[in-house]
């Protein structure tokens, strides 16, 4: 319960430092920038990706030999999307997701294992586009700005280059108490998909798809708002301040995106209100999208209870894993 406070606090605290300190004439003429259809489109394209989304999760949950059926997959992984809005953070939605496959199914661990590789491949997903935008984007930055970002990528491929191969072969027992769950995730499910190779490029495959895909409905808000950069920028810029949102330090990544995307997009002369505002639009995009995950996961779900009481009144011995 200490934590869901300290969470909520943090996201108030940033959101009211944000609000305080933006020019609200900037904020005003931002939202007044944007045309309706587009936020629309964009909601359309949010919605098309999360179907992406329950195809490469419903592959990697039935490469567990766990025959989760396309129905049933969109039942869970709409529930989950919904989920996400209720629930602390999207953790919760997962834990719900996860619940209810291992129903489904009757093998919980199936659906552990592919919401484990599920994020795996996000997360690859989102540091490769962040890498690529990186090199692209050099060119739109004034000296300082380039060196930073050069500095910055090839650290990060010398630590991960040799610091992977070290972090696999730790034994778990030596990681920190804290970090010995989360760790043990990882490395179970990076070991699933190396035994699963094919698996595994389909499913980043998809996880590149869809964030990528993401990306692109980030910068159609941000020239909505008057946001002018380049599309290496937001291929950069979106990527870290999603992965910066994932920190288990606010609520759900409120406030916390927001100020890492204006941060981020301040060096290519973005002004803060206008990033601000992207960031929030791009946020009632995520809500309206949860929302429309729960009327479907309503929906579906009846239909599917239906079905299974007329079957068990037509047969008698039918059980609900049918």
């Amino acid at each position: 319960m200490m934590k869901l406070v300290l969470k909520v606090a943090v996201s108030a605290t940033l959101l009211t430092i944000v609000f305080l300190i933006l020019p609200w004439d900037q904020v005003r003429e931002a939202l007044g920038r944007l045309p309706p259809l587009l936020w629309a489109g964009v909601l359309a394209g949010f919605l098309a990706g999360h179907a992406l989304g329950v195809i490469k999760w419903r592959g990697f949950v039935n490469a567990g030999r766990a025959s989760l059926r396309r129905v049933d997959a969109v039942i869970c992984y709409s529930a989950g999307l919904f989920a996400n809005l209720c629930l602390p953070s999207i953790v919760g939605g997962d834990v719900l997701r996860l619940g209810l496959a291992g129903r489904f199914t009757r093998r919980p661990e199936a659906a552990l294992f592919g919401g484990i590789m599920d994020r795996v491949t996000d997360m690859m997903a989102l540091t490769a586009l962040a890498t690529v935008g990186g090199v692209l984007a050099r060119s739109h930055l004034p000296g300082w700005g380039a060196r930073v970002v050069g500095t910055a990528i090839i650290l990060g491929l010398v630590v991960a280059g040799l610091g992977a191969p070290l972090a696999i072969r730790r034994p778990l027992a030596r990681w920190p108490a804290r970090f010995r769950r989360p760790v043990g995730r990882a490395l179970v499910a990076l070991r699933q998909l190396r035994r699963n190779p094919a698996v595994a490029l389909r499913g980043l495959t998809l996880s590149l798809i869809i964030q990528g895909s993401f990306v692109l409905l980030n910068a159609l808000l941000g020239r909505g708002v008057g946001i002018d950069v380049s599309l290496a920028a937001w291929f950069l810029v979106w990527p870290l301040a999603k992965i910066t949102s994932l920190l288990p330090i606010s609520l759900g990544g409120l406030a916390v995106r927001e100020a890492s995307l204006a941060g981020l997009l301040l060096p290519f002369g973005v002004p803060a209100a206008r990033s601000v505002v992207c960031s929030l639009l791009w946020q009632s995009v995520l809500i309206i999208g949860g929302l429309t995950g729960g009327l479907v996961w309503l929906v579906l779900g009846r239909i599917r209870q239906a079905r299974v009481a007329a079957a068990i009144a037509s047969h008698p011995a039918a059980t609900l894993a049918k």
